[in-house]
């Protein structure tokens, strides 16, 4: 079967930018940028609209800069408008060399929001590719609101197209711009444009408002699409764009026919770049990228994945530079512990495993989330099998006052040492932190960064409900969570530092 190579564009910069509340600085894209095209190796990237504000400009500037000194200048893409070229010289000014000119790709957008004729528009779009091609720019031009011009205005389209095919033009785009399409619709589209212009290169451009966005996707490619527009994470107005991660690994195992370039090793790590810059997360069951996606949570499926590897996909997490995990709670068998005792270099007989996997089950009851790094306590717990207890917070005692910066007296021993301090800090937990540590530095250890600090209460619940504090630390290079409960937030907190204090003395 012959393969057909794939274009893939990236707009996570433009497109993925419009998400409510998010905005990159320059700095930040000029390192998105050069992951998607070092790493991740998708085709092209469009990094920002024209005439936006002067930090666009500045970031559109620092990006071109780096992709002409590295060969990628003609894979930075800029949106432009039909603006007698002022978008032209914003762009050139930029040092941009690819434009995409943003065009009425339906009657309704153009006689309601231009009020133009067709020919009217065509003469302009016409000014500005002649003005582009003088300058030896590369001119892309988006159909917006494409889908509904096929559903209302097909004549309308294909004049349009029509004139289009004898200008100076290298990819027509088409986007589904209110994410209104079926897969059917998509596909048929797609496949009625293509045949008409089999020799024009046409990029798919799918939003997400039906949550179809990837099967649109994947259904303009097999109609014939010469390139997709996806954004990392989904990420895009309203509910955003087809998803990088999601998509690559639809055609990669789903359509052998297609070849593309990305390097789906790295989609998680970009994803995660992304999630930090932009501050909008990645739900925990987001396919591919999801924190909860390769975690095992029913006991049965551990125990297949023990015999034969009977609860494995094709989407093994090592293909995206992740790991397999067990998750521990009440639904876990025997085999979630041995998984995770495994992982963590302990070993129990059949009797002691069935007491603990019964403790593990009580506490998903009452709802407590338990992690690997739990499991030495439960175990010591139920077994009546002590680990030294090294050290122990004996007594605290937290102040905050409107006017004083909050502080703490912490008395806490260590092995056979009982030390007391005293000191300040920007909240009653640094404060603490700040005594914990002035301690260990007498016994010459460094702490752990602590790089996340999560707090859970369940939802509707009184002021006197259980707290959970998860904290995320890093010593030196791998990273471990502890976790505390308590009514009281600071003091749950202080629970989740004392068991990471007996980790590390261990």
């Amino acid at each position: 079967m012959a393969t057909k190579r794939i274009e893939i564009m990236d707009t996570t910069l433009r497109d993925g930018e419009q998400t409510s509340s998010v905005s990159f600085s320059a700095s930040e894209k000029l390192t998105i940028a050069k992951l998607l095209l070092e790493e991740l190796k998708v085709d092209r990237i469009e990094v920002a609209s024209a005439r936006v504000s002067e930090g666009e400009f500045q970031a559109v500037k620092d990006i071109t800069e780096w992709a002409s000194e590295n060969g990628y200048l003609d894979k930075v893409e800029v949106l432009t408008f039909v603006d007698e070229g002022v978008s032209i010289s914003w762009m050139e000014e930029a040092g941009a060399k690819a434009q995409n000119l943003l065009t009425k790709g339906s009657l309704n957008h153009l006689t309601h929001q231009l009020k133009k004729t067709p020919n009217q528009h065509f003469k302009e779009v016409e000014e500005v590719i002649k003005l582009a091609t003088e300058k030896g720019f590369i001119t892309n031009v988006y159909l917006e609101d494409w889908s509904n011009g096929m559903r209302n205005s097909k004549p309308y389209v294909y004049e349009f197209l029509e004139f289009l095919s004898k200008q100076k033009v290298e990819r027509i785009m088409l986007p589904d711009t209110l994410g209104v399409l079926t897969p059917k619709e998509s596909f048929d589209f797609v496949k009625e444009t293509k045949e008409k212009y089999p020799d024009l290169h046409f990029d798919f451009h799918a939003h997400n408002d039906y949550d179809l966005g990837v099967a649109n996707a994947v259904e303009g490619l097999k109609a014939g699409a010469d390139g997709l527009h996806l954004t990392v994470n989904g990420m895009g107005e309203r509910a955003g764009n087809a998803p990088m991660s999601s998509t690559i690994a639809v055609i990669n195992d789903f359509m052998p026919d297609i070849k593309i370039g990305v390097n789906e090793k790295v989609l998680y790590t970009v994803s995660k770049l992304v999630e930090n810059f932009s501050g909008v997360m990645i739900p925990a069951n987001k396919p591919i990228i999801g924190a909860n996606v390769f975690t095992q949570t029913a006991g049965i499926h551990a125990d297949g994945d023990n015999k034969k590897n009977l609860y494995f996909s094709d989407l093994m997490p090592e293909r995206f530079g992740r790991k397999r995990q067990y998750a521990l709670g009440k639904a876990s068998g025997k085999a979630n512990i041995q998984k995770n005792l495994h992982q963590l270099g302990l070993q129990l007989n059949d009797e002691d495993l069935k007491k603990v996997t019964q403790r593990i089950i009580e506490l998903g009851d009452k709802k407590q989330v338990v992690t690997k790094e739990d499991l030495p306590y439960i175990i010591s717990d139920v077994l009546d099998r002590t680990y030294e207890e090294k050290v122990k917070v004996n007594s605290y005692v937290l102040t905050h006052s409107k006017g004083l910066k909050p502080s703490t007296t912490v008395s806490i021993t260590i092995e056979e040492d009982t030390f007391e301090e005293n000191a300040q800090g920007d909240g009653q937990f640094d404060a603490f932190m700040n005594a914990i540590r002035t301690v260990f530095k007498k016994k010459k250890t460094v702490l752990p960064d602590l790089i996340d600090y999560a707090v859970r209460i369940p939802p509707g619940s009184r002021s006197d409900a259980l707290c959970e504090t998860i904290i995320t630390w890093k010593y030196p290079e791998k990273e471990f969570k502890t976790r505390g409960l308590d009514s009281d937030q600071t003091v749950s907190a202080i629970k989740a530092t004392e068991k990471m204090l007996n980790i590390i003395i261990n």
